[in-house]
């Protein structure tokens, strides 16, 4: 897969949770927002938690699920991340580290992809 199809794929994938987060009743404030420790592919709000979303999609799990891809290391940069974004804009809501977890074994031609969404992961 090039580089752009893997960009083109991995922004579908972002579509797709952001679908999802809204049909469980979440506001999207941000996506792909980004800073000089990384970025934070969503990050969404359910009226009490202010959650920093990481968006994983796999074809299939036959290299290990999408959430073992959020390692020690990402979750780091994750959280620096966070913690940026919470300096520019302050809140009243809890933080929270999400993972949304989409197998799509077709791409973006997937008419149905599997969504998980993982709470509070670290």
């Amino acid at each position: 897969m090039s580089g752009q199809e893997s960009r083109l794929l991995g922004r579908w994938g972002e579509d797709q949770a952001v679908g999802f987060l809204r049909d469980k009743g979440f506001h999207i404030s941000a996506a792909n927002w980004k800073c000089r420790f990384g970025e934070l592919d969503l990050v969404a709000e359910d009226g009490t938690y202010l959650c920093f979303v990481e968006v994983k999609l796999r074809r299939s799990d036959a290299y290990g699920s999408p959430r073992e891809f959020v390692d020690l290391r990402k979750q780091a940069r994750l959280r620096t991340a966070a913690q940026l974004y919470l300096v520019q804009h302050p809140t009243e809501l809890q933080p929270r580290f999400d993972v949304v977890e989409i197998y799509a074994p077709q791409g973006v031609k997937t008419s149905k992809p599997k969504i998980i969404h993982l709470e509070n992961v670290f």
